[in-house]
């Protein structure tokens, strides 16, 4: 499958901005764990995901992490190209989580077709709308909700994701996906093992009552 089944708004673009997309766009491969983009590296430009899976999150002055959203195939990301979004004031960073493959844009090109086309810069738009609006859903969470449903929803999502009940996730790595210490998810985790929603082994976390951890993330 080419470039043009995955972009969204091939067909409403002119023969010219084809051509120009199709000659630029480069295939990106990277392994798992592999940083395809953050603050200090030079603005990317668009990336428009074949396979694979990234995660885009945040650091804080201290270190902490946190998981703003994650991308999969045929999503496009934006906040790869800072620079062609000088109004952005904070760095991402993105990861791939999984090996992944992508097609990356360049930011030149990209911002030249949001100055001549109003597709380009409308898909843009509502491209940035979309994530700003999982990062507030997100800021809602992490402030209204409180933690014990912020970790069984995880844990859901990601068994969904994997499609198993055991996940290989380490509780550092829990913990940099949902913005808190590692101690602090040890001892929720250990909380839903007394109470019968998990199994910790070392290295994983195995989900052994799924309505109970539902009806919690409820």
């Amino acid at each position: 499958m080419d470039f043009a089944e995955y972009f969204p708004i091939w067909g409403k673009l002119t023969d010219s901005q084809q051509q120009r997309l199709a000659s630029n766009a480069e295939v990106l491969r990277v392994k798992s764990g592999t940083v395809i983009h953050n603050g200090s590296m030079d603005c990317l430009g668009p990336l428009v995901i074949r396979s694979g899976q990234l995660r885009v999150y945040i650091l804080s002055s201290e270190g902490r992490e946190i998981t703003l959203y994650r991308l999969f195939e045929r999503d496009t990301c934006l906040f790869s190209s800072s620079c062609v979004m000088p109004d952005i004031q904070f760095d991402v960073i993105i990861e791939a989580e999984k090996d992944s493959e992508m097609w990356v844009i360049s930011a030149c090109l990209f911002k030249q077709l949001m100055e001549e086309s109003v597709v380009v810069a409308n898909y843009a738009n509502q491209l940035i709308s979309s994530r700003f609006t999982e990062v507030m859903w997100l800021m809602g969470q992490i402030m209204w909700q409180s933690f014990d449903k912020r970790l069984a929803a995880f844990l859901l999502e990601e068994s969904a994701l994997e499609n198993t009940p055991v996940l290989k996730i380490t509780h550092e790595k829990i913990a940099g996906h949902m913005g808190t210490a590692r101690e602090v998810v040890t001892r929720m985790l250990r909380y839903f093992q007394s109470e019968g929603m998990v199994k910790l082994t070392r290295g994983a976390v195995e989900i052994t009552d799924r309505q109970k951890l539902r009806q919690l993330a409820q």
